[in-house]
């Protein structure tokens, strides 16, 4: 395999699985060429007249819209960890005697961990989306036949928008449908709020099957998937474990180091004058980011202040905010609880959003830049403000991007996270893997204090006398090692990238390597 090292000075393969791929270029220098891709033109003469496109089977589907060796299918990850219909598909394409599927879920959960079985026996080829948990482990050992590929939620939409996959079935769960094809997450057993990350796959796909244990009579409304974009709907018993799609309850932390971050982050927030009247804020479903949300609403109501906009994952405390008035707007993009799901089924100013709208690098704009300020997590942050978000300190491929990258356009990307974990620092030298450039990241909060990142010299004069204490990244980086000692660095066959990891523009910043001994 041959590399080439990028603008980030991280070694990169020049091929992922046979396709030649552009290295990363620099924050916004990469600009993409050509035309969008162009889905196939069908005709009403070939659906029935009635509307009526529900066929007996899963496995009917797959066979009607001509799955064949080699092809990709795709998912979405609405359902989370309590998502039983993957692995019934790819039961059903090996019932049908199918191989070499690549599978371009715009997530994957542990749930999906029989999976494994799937790649073992060849009906899988290699998975293009995150791998979290034991898939992750399966490719960091080096047992997966083709290289995965990490995308952000933006990136994973302009990856099918600009031709870079090609989607030939995508299978689209839905907690409500029509039998003409029109779905929507807002009720069922399986209510999961929006489908905006399975937005792209009925758009492109060559075909697309809805697959729904809640069939109304047509019209389904309101429609976040069109039956226009449909060829079949099945009708099956159940998608899933409700209880995991969406918790009852959102839990905060309760760690007091993790409480003192969320208190800073907040502080922080009002002393740098982000919390004013209209401002704009995105928060993650984690407890820290919880009780962050929750220490900035104190804040709002005391200052009187009032959000133009939130941006979701929604969660019970947003839609507090949402209730008494203190933001105008929650634009969606998942929703974490069922306080979210029933927030969007009943209120027009919770608004669902999709990875086009507020994520795709290769559109017009996106809401992603017009945030005032987000905060994220990571599970490494280095000397010069590169994180890390989807490998250990080990070197194991454990998480994905998800729409992390993409918030790294916002006014103020803030991380909040812990100086180590578990005895094992998390402020490094190097971070493992690049997913954040430390051009992208400005403030970086933990339990000893913040740091800002140089180039933000307006963040450094606003916060002067804040009660937040600011330090430098060094500083932090010091004590940290102080405390936990320099850890050995992981043991990676360098030579042998198990996946690569994209940038927002479709570039490659950095590869995962195999784990060395696996």
């Amino acid at each position: 395999m041959k590399f080439v090292e990028n603008a980030a000075g991280r070694r990169v393969p020049e091929e992922v699985n046979g396709r030649r791929e552009t290295p990363f270029q620099g924050v916004g220098k990469f600009r993409p060429e050509g035309t969008k891709a162009k889905p196939p033109i069908r005709t009403c003469a070939d659906y029935p007249a009635d509307g009526n496109k529900v066929v007996g089977s899963l496995e009917e589907a797959l066979r009607k819209c001509g799955l064949e060796d080699g092809m990709t299918i795709s998912t979405h990850h609405h359902l989370r960890n309590g998502d039983e219909l993957t692995e019934k598909i790819f039961d059903a394409a090996h019932s049908l005697g199918v191989k070499d599927l690549r599978w371009f879920p715009s997530a994957s959960f542990p749930c999906h961990a029989n999976l494994v079985s799937r790649l073992e026996d060849g009906t899988i080829h290699h998975i293009e989306g995150s791998m979290n948990g034991p898939l992750g482990g399966y490719a960091s050992e080096g047992k997966m036949r083709g290289m995965g590929v990490l995308r952000s939620h933006g990136g994973r939409y302009q990856a099918v928008q600009d031709g870079e996959v090609h989607i030939d079935v995508a299978v689209i769960a839905a907690p409500t449908a029509d039998p003409f094809g029109d779905a929507h997450g807002l009720e069922g057993d399986a209510a999961c709020g929006l489908l905006g990350f399975a937005l792209a796959d009925s758009e492109y796909a060559d075909r697309v099957i809805v697959v729904t244990d809640n069939l109304v009579p047509f019209p389904c409304v309101p429609w976040q998937i069109q039956g226009n974009n449909v060829d079949y709907v099945v009708h099956v018993d159940s998608l899933g474990d409700a209880s995991k799609i969406v918790s009852g309850t959102t839990q905060i932390t309760r760690s007091p180091d993790r409480l003192l971050i969320a208190r800073y982050v907040a502080q922080f927030i009002e002393d740098a004058g982000i919390m004013k009247e209209g401002f704009s804020f995105q928060a993650g479903a984690g407890g820290t980011s919880l009780a962050f949300a929750i220490y900035l609403k104190e804040r709002m109501k005391a200052a009187g202040v009032k959000a133009r906009f939130v941006r979701g994952g929604s969660n019970k405390y947003l839609v507090e905010m949402l209730e008494e008035g203190l933001t105008d707007y929650i634009l969606d993009g998942q929703t974490f609880d069922l306080d979210g799901v029933r927030s969007m089924r009943e209120n027009p100013r919770h608004v669902n959003t999709s990875p086009f709208t507020s994520y795709n690098y290769h559109g017009k704009g996106a809401f992603a830049s017009m945030v005032d300020a987000v905060v994220l997590g990571a599970t490494e942050v280095d000397v010069n403000f590169n994180a890390n978000v989807v490998t250990h300190s080990d070197g194991y491929l454990l998480h994905g991007i998800g729409g992390w990258q993409n918030c790294l356009a916002s006014g103020c990307t803030i991380l909040a996270i812990p100086s180590f974990r578990d005895r094992i620092p998390v402020l490094v030298e190097d971070v493992t893997t690049l997913v954040g450039p430390g051009e992208t990241i400005d403030v970086i909060v933990t339990e000893r204090g913040a740091a800002i990142n140089p180039r933000r010299q307006d963040l450094l004069d606003a916060t002067n006398n804040s009660s937040v204490p600011i330090r430098t990244i060094e500083s932090l980086f010091e004590e940290t090692r102080a405390i936990c000692g320099t850890p050995e660095p992981p043991a990676l066959d360098r030579d042998t990238p198990i996946a690569a990891i994209k940038w927002v523009d479709g570039t490659i910043l950095d590869a995962a390597y195999k784990a060395v001994g696996a």
